[in-house]
Parts: structure tokens; C-alpha cells; sequence
């Protein structure tokens, strides 16, 4: 059977996604939950949180909806109500990794930019307040979603694959309701991420000089200020994580802001359609930036780069010890 280029891309873009998406934020969960990273308590519960969500959507979305639909195309997941239970589910985490990403914004801005609040907002108990806050608001938001969705087919008496109910098109609630969601994830994450990180900057130029020019005073010009040092690293962090997710999600974004989601469940309308194909490449590049934290962790990080080193080392040496220890069993 041929199938269309974009086909042939997404039967072996998803599958290398979902193992290198398992792997490298299974590992980034075990290496931050060690709390050995250099990392305040506050940042670390941000970057948990924000690990934890990329790995559910490559579970749930790459492996359980993509791979699925290409290589499975009939299974239980197909069923109606798990079908439609599949897709609120999906929508509600994609919601928390982006809101997570804001939460960690802002964080990160009242750190640097405003003193007084500091001592009080960015502490480990008010980033699980906000992380819980954020996991509840967005997982009760796709909750309407999953009554716009009518079986395709019955099979007796077995619902089957979810279609779209026609009143979801023409009903004006439905239409409010999909601006409202767009507008929340992620034009608005968009725009709180950019001036955040705007304001951020413009602070941290601001009070550098300040430091340099009082420091400068009374030392010499290669002093290293700790205080400038630790700003600078925290700064390289947030800007690694906004500007990654900002570049992967652009594509999805134009797209959304001049056409609807087509094709959901890979039928042959849509597949030599030029939007089609764009939409797919912006479905591939956002489920990419659940992959690349990890590395923004290990490229910025000294500490995450040494944790990561040390795993591999003590994985090898437990591996090499059950190799020798299956060998002497066979001697015996």
C-alpha cells in the first residue's frame, strides 16, 4: 500500500518521538525529584511539573492517539466514550504543560523583578498552591468537550471513533467556547510568556549596571558578583524553555488563527491538501517541545549534566555486574 509523504513521515517520526520522549523525561523526573540539580526548591517544582506533563501528552497523545491511529486502527481506544474520554484527557494535559510553562514565567519575573513579593511568592509551598490551582482549572476546561462527540458507526450496539456533533459548527455557544479555549491556550500563554521575559530583561540590565557600577568602585574588573552569576543562570534557563516552546508551537499557532483542525482521524479527504500537511508538520513540532526541556536542562545546567552522568555510570556498572554475574552462572 503507498501512502501520501506526510504518512510516511508520521509512521516513523511518532514512534522515534514516543522513545525519546519516554526516556528523556522518565530521566529528568528521576534526576530533578533528587533535588541534587543546583536548583531552588520553587524552580524545581516548576521544572516536576512541567517534566511530568510532557511525559503524560507523549504517553497519551504521541503513543495512545498517533501511534495508534497509524498502526492500530481498530482497538478499545476507538470505542466512543473512550474515545472521547481520550481526547479530554489529551486536551487537558497539553493545557497544564502550557500553563505550566507561564506559571514558571512568572515565577522566575517576580524573582528578579520584584523584591518585596520575592520572599513571599517564590517559595516550594505557593509553586505547589499555583501548580495545583493550574492542574485543576485546565483539566476541568476540555470537560465539555467530551459531550460534542457522536459515534461514527454502531457495531452491536458498540459505538465506535468520534465524530464532531453538527451543532458544534453552527451552535453559538460552541463558537464562543473554541474562541474562548484558543484564546487560553496559547495565544494568551503567548503573549504573558513574551512580556514576562520583555520586563525580565529590562530589569536585570538595569540593576547589572547599577551592581557593576557600585561593585566597580572598589574592585577590579574581572570580580566575578555571585549575585550577577546566579541571575545569569537563571535567566539563560527561563529563556532556553520560553523561547523553545515559543519557535515549536508558531507553525500550530498560524495555522489555528486561519483554519480548522482537519482529518482527525487520518481519512483520505484531506491528505494531499497543502493546509493539511502544514497542520500535520505543526502537530509534530509541538509535540517535539515535550521532548526538548530535558536537553535545555542538561545544556544550561552543570549539576543536571553531572546527575545525568553519574545515572549512566551507575547504569553501566550495575549492567556489566549482571553480565559477569551470568557468566560465572554458566561456568558453575
Amino acid at each position: 500500500m503507498s501512502y501520501p509523504l506526510i504518512f510516511q513521515i508520521e509512521r516513523i517520526y511518532y514512534p522515534v518521538l514516543a522513545a525519546i520522549g519516554i526516556t528523556v523525561n522518565s530521566v529528568a523526573i528521576v534526576i530533578l525529584n533528587r533535588g541534587k540539580c543546583g536548583l531552588s526548591k520553587c524552580i524545581t517544582q516548576y521544572l516536576m511539573a512541567m517534566t511530568t506533563a510532557d511525559l503524560l501528552l507523549v504517553i497519551i497523545d504521541v503513543i495512545l492517539n498517533r501511534i495508534n491511529n497509524i498502526y492500530l486502527p481498530v482497538n478499545f481506544l476507538f470505542i466512543t466514550p473512550v474515545c472521547s474520554i481520550k481526547i479530554v484527557v489529551f486536551l487537558a494535559v497539553l493545557n497544564c504543560s502550557v500553563w505550566f510553562t507561564v506559571a514558571f514565567t512568572f515565577d522566575r519575573f517576580v524573582a528578579i523583578s520584584c523584591r518585596n513579593l520575592k520572599a513571599r511568592y517564590c517559595t516550594k509551598g505557593t509553586a505547589v498552591v499555583v501548580i495545583v490551582t493550574v492542574s485543576i482549572i485546565n483539566c476541568a476546561r476540555p470537560i465539555p468537550f467530551y459531550f460534542v462527540f457522536n459515534p461514527t458507526i454502531v457495531i452491536d450496539n458498540v459505538p465506535w471513533f468520534c465524530i464532531l456533533t453538527s451543532d458544534y459548527y453552527t451552535s453559538s455557544f460552541w463558537i464562543m467556547y473554541e474562541w474562548i479555549d484558543s484564546i487560553l491556550t496559547p495565544l494568551l500563554p503567548f503573549v504573558l510568556i513574551l512580556v514576562f521575559n520583555t520586563l525580565t530583561a529590562r530589569n536585570i540590565i538595569i540593576v547589572n549596571r547599577l551592581r557593576k557600577n557600585i561593585r566597580g568602585q572598589g574592585k577590579s574588573q574581572n570580580h566575578i558578583d555571585p549575585e550577577v552569576e546566579n541571575r545569569r543562570k537563571s535567566i539563560i534557563l527561563l529563556y532556553a524553555l520560553s523561547t523553545n516552546f515559543i519557535l515549536l508551537w508558531i507553525p500550530y499557532v498560524v495555522h489555528s488563527l486561519n483554519w480548522q483542525v482537519v482529518n482527525y482521524n487520518y481519512t483520505d479527504k484531506y491528505v494531499n491538501d497543502p493546509t493539511y500537511v502544514i497542520q500535520q508538520c505543526g502537530f509534530m513540532l509541538r509535540l517535539l517541545s515535550s521532548c526538548t526541556n530535558t536537553c535545555i536542562y542538561a545544556l544550561t545546567q552543570r549539576k543536571f549534566r553531572e546527575e545525568l552522568k553519574n545515572g549512566l555510570k551507575y547504569s553501566l556498572i550495575v549492567i556489566v555486574q549482571l553480565f559477569e554475574c551470568k557468566l560465572e552462572i554458566k561456568q558453575q
